[in-house]
């Protein structure tokens, strides 16, 4: 039997049955180019937390919101009035995704969306975050979907004290504890973070530097717009690393900040590569993209190999490029296994919006998203904003004790 809804639509227990949440997560990444939505289960045992997948929806930008979203971005300018119609617009298509999702993935019977929104910009100046901006207004998600949006995550964060990224640390320590030796979770989208779990339980998390960003910048510039990525790394294969340019990329004074540390595009953007270029002379397409897939691997191994670790589970767009795991699997080192995030059974794509899922459960809940050994916060904190649905909004009771792991349980089988 089906335990009554509560006004946000999560269900009630008896002392004997755990709450059950269905969470839609919506991110959109550095990359800049879609919209993801991964629906979970979600409910907690004593101190475990555990997540169900779903299954996970996309949809690209249009063709005049990806432009406009580029030409926004650093380097380039933009006006309030054009701020106002990014965050309409990208608003309007999370809201477009998180019905469908609703529909797809949970039969119309989701309880909450949690939406990262689209970060425009990262304030980061001398080692520190001043703040952060994510676009895409929740009002239009929760019009649309008669449900109550989570969204703002990473403000309070910085507000506390903290990097405001990346914000999944709390989710990676859950996910690997327990797992022997040194683990690591690494995500690559348009910049790729780490978390690692040192041998006492302690977490660090930090942005290594770019993951796709500039590879996709790269195609862009040297293909005329005709690719805006490296499928499958094929241009990347084809070339030579060339170490002049890739000597002068790792001179960048980024590389030896402490962690906790966050970068984005407001660093590694178009124009940051095409200095560089124009520093060394021309060059083949594929030697270009050779060498900044050679960049992004030895970036994330450089950031790793103090810790000791001995196994990496990866995630993100980066992982569906043979040319970056190859040469990350060559940079890590044959000690250290790389695997994807689908041994845990969570599918690579949507790791990190079926991170924001849980987020947005935590704060439903009343706990805190965040750890200070991790972004460099003040201290834990409940991560962002409330915005109502169609319905009075009633905060389910937090449980007895905040969870320690994350297990994913796999969906039964008439729901697969």
């Amino acid at each position: 039997m089906t335990p009554p809804r509560t006004a946000t639509g999560t269900a009630t227990t008896t002392a004997t049955t755990t709450a059950t949440t269905t969470v839609i997560g919506l991110m959109s990444g550095t990359s800049c180019d879609a919209v993801d939505a991964a629906a979970a289960r979600i409910s907690c045992e004593g101190t475990e937390l555990r997540l169900t997948p779903l299954g996970m929806v996309s949809e690209p930008y249009d063709g005049e919101l990806r432009d406009a979203l580029a030409a926004a971005l650093p380097p380039g300018h933009t006006t309030l009035a054009d701020v106002c119609r990014l965050d309409t617009r990208i608003g309007q298509s999370f809201a477009r995704l998180a019905v469908r999702a609703d529909r797809e993935l949970c039969a119309g019977r989701a309880d909450l969306i949690a939406s990262h929104g689209q970060t425009v910009f990262h304030w980061a100046d001398g080692g520190r975050v001043h703040g952060t901006l994510q676009l895409g207004e929740p009002a239009w998600i929760a019009e649309a979907t008669g449900l109550p949006v989570v969204s703002g995550f990473r403000t309070r964060d910085v507000a506390a004290g903290g990097q405001g990224a990346p914000l999944v640390g709390l989710i990676d320590r859950m996910l690997l504890r327990g797992h022997p030796g040194v683990p690591a979770a690494l995500n690559v989208g348009g910049i790729a973070n780490a978390t690692v779990l040192t041998p006492d339980g302690t977490p660090a998390a930090f942005d290594s530097g770019p993951g796709n960003a500039l590879l996709d910048a790269a195609a862009r510039h040297l293909t005329a717009g005709r690719q805006d990525h490296d499928t499958d790394g094929r241009l990347a294969a084809r070339g030579t690393v060339h170490r002049p340019l890739l000597d002068r990329l790792l001179a960048e004074p980024y590389y030896v900040l402490p962690a906790p540390k966050t970068t984005g595009r407001e660093l590694f953007h178009s124009g940051y590569l095409r200095t560089a270029l124009d520093a060394v002379g021309p060059l083949s397409a594929p030697d270009v993209l050779a060498t900044l897939t050679r960049l992004t691997a030895r970036t994330v191994a450089d950031a790793l190999r103090p810790f000791g670790v001995t196994e990496v589970l990866a995630s993100g767009g980066g992982t569906r490029n043979p040319a970056l795991m190859a040469a990350l699997r060559q940079e890590l080192g044959a000690a250290v296994r790389l695997r994807t995030s689908d041994a845990l059974g969570l599918p690579s794509a949507a790791k990190e919006a079926y991170a924001f899922a849980v987020l947005g459960y935590l704060t439903l809940h009343g706990l805190p998203g965040t750890l200070p050994e991790c972004t460099g916060a003040a201290g834990p904190r409940v991560l962002g904003s409330l915005t109502p649905g169609r319905t009075a909004l009633r905060l389910p009771a937090p449980p007895a004790q905040p969870p320690r792991t994350l297990r994913v349980t796999p969906p039964p089988a008439a729901a697969r």
